[in-house]
């Protein structure tokens, strides 16, 4: 696997990790380290939050297996965020040595945040892509879904085309010292360690600490 980071790769391994079997279960990462470790960690998370909300909307199973699910997602995306956080450190470190130039712009969105938003996407194109052929495969399909489906598809792409171009021009402003970004912990409920509000409500009501 290549150590420089671009759009082009970042989309490749995305797709890649997508047609494996057993992913997002288990990863196909081969052994990437750095960048691209925080890379397929994050991707990984998404595909697993994806599995999992896709389950929460099913209506044939009992509530405690649903709280259960959403228990699982908050964990899933407290691992996203983190990851997010060792890719912009991790990029962070390399043009260690760039002057940062007079007049050099922030941007507003890291590029780790960035590359979970490319992940997203990869999502999305990859549901959408098979939706899209299965419309278009069922011979019974109604002709106005099938356009939907394809309409939708080719707006994902061109969301994606352009996040690609912003990522990008980020990375090579970044290590020529015209751009910069500051990475943060995202203020997340979740990822707080105070007491979760709803929780905190029960410890005052019945006067003991929440097991």
């Amino acid at each position: 696997m290549q150590t420089e980071i671009d759009a082009v790769s970042v989309v490749w391994f995305h797709d890649r990790q997508l047609r494996e079997r057993d992913w997002p279960v288990m990863s196909r990462g081969g052994g990437a380290s750095g960048a691209w470790e925080a890379i397929d960690a994050n991707h990984r998370y998404n595909g697993l939050l994806w599995r999992e909300a896709d389950r929460a909307r099913r209506l044939d199973v009992p509530p405690a297996e649903i709280a259960a699910g959403q228990r699982l997602i908050d964990r899933y995306d407290r691992k996203r965020n983190d990851a997010v956080e060792s890719i912009d450190k991790v990029l962070l470190a390399g043009p260690h040595h760039v002057v940062r130039r007079p007049g050099a712009r922030l941007s507003s969105d890291t590029a780790g945040v960035m590359i979970d938003r490319l992940s997203g996407l990869a999502l999305h194109i990859h549901h959408m892509r098979a939706q899209a052929l299965r419309a278009g495969a069922d011979a019974g399909a109604d002709e106005a879904h099938v356009g939907a489906c394809a309409a939708k598809l080719e707006r994902l792409l061109a969301q994606r085309h352009d996040l690609m171009s912003c990522l990008d021009r980020l990375l090579a402003e970044a290590r020529a010292g015209l751009a910069y970004f500051t990475p943060g912990r995202q203020a997340r409920m979740e990822s707080d360690p105070a007491p979760d509000t709803c929780l905190d409500g029960q410890v005052r009501e019945r006067g003991r600490a929440v097991p």
